[in-house]
């Protein structure tokens, strides 16, 4: 499952971020084709919003892929309203899903073969992520000054995808509205998700940095 309903307005551009340009592609559609590289994804569910008219276009005729006009003003609410769906549709709840940012357009298949082996074994699921090599500073006050150095021992930046049941993932994010990614809501109710060490070149693209970089690496490509 794709969420694409935000609007990517901390990049400052003309329109939302994953229907910008990247080596010839919207973002969105590498997003996409990365997943459906993966033979044993059965179904990408790209949610975007009620009023979107571009993605259907976007993505028309590809194999596996379904846009659903349902996404909401949180990241939480378009996941939660895709779950919903697949709930309906035929989809048992311990049927894995995938939940892959729409702005994360570097995903290779060795990563998410990766991330499938480690947790073909796994009863809750687990997230591609890399742990921190940087040293961290908390900042104090006005956020200009630094308020002390955090231990960086056992600390990890999250990627996508995140891959949890079905059930207990729509579960989770029902009962926890706020949390900002599913495994968040995964930890609130109570569960321990695995942590897969995923690439650096999986960044999201959140900055206008973040895109000029992201367009070398993949025209590289």
């Amino acid at each position: 499952m794709i969420p694409a309903a935000g609007t990517g307005t901390r990049l400052g551009a003309a329109r939302p971020k994953q229907y910008l340009a990247l080596g010839g592609r919207p973002m969105l559609r590498w997003s996409v084709d990365a997943l459906l590289a993966a033979a044993w994804i059965e179904r990408v569910v790209v949610v975007v919003a009620p009023d979107d008219r571009c993605a259907a276009g976007l993505l028309a005729g590809l194999a596996r892929v379904e846009v659903l006009g349902a996404g909401g003003a949180a990241r939480r609410d378009s996941v939660l309203a895709g779950l919903r769906t697949l709930a309906g549709s035929g989809a048992h709840r311990d049927d894995w899903v995938l939940v892959h940012d729409a702005a994360r357009p570097a995903l290779t298949l060795p990563l998410l073969e990766r991330l499938r082996g480690r947790l073909a074994e796994s009863t809750v699921g687990g997230l591609l992520a890399l742990p921190v090599s940087d040293t961290v500073k908390r900042a104090g006050g006005d956020g200009g000054w630094v308020a002390t150095t955090v231990e960086r021992e056992r600390l990890w930046l999250a990627q996508t995808p995140q891959m949890f049941r079905l059930g207990l993932l729509l579960d989770a994010l029902a009962a926890h509205p706020l949390v900002t990614d599913e495994a968040a809501a995964v930890e609130c109710a109570g569960h321990a998700p695995l942590l897969v060490e995923g690439a650096r070149a999986n960044f999201k693209v959140t900055t206008a940095e973040d895109l000029e970089l992201m367009r070398v690496l993949l025209e590289g490509r």
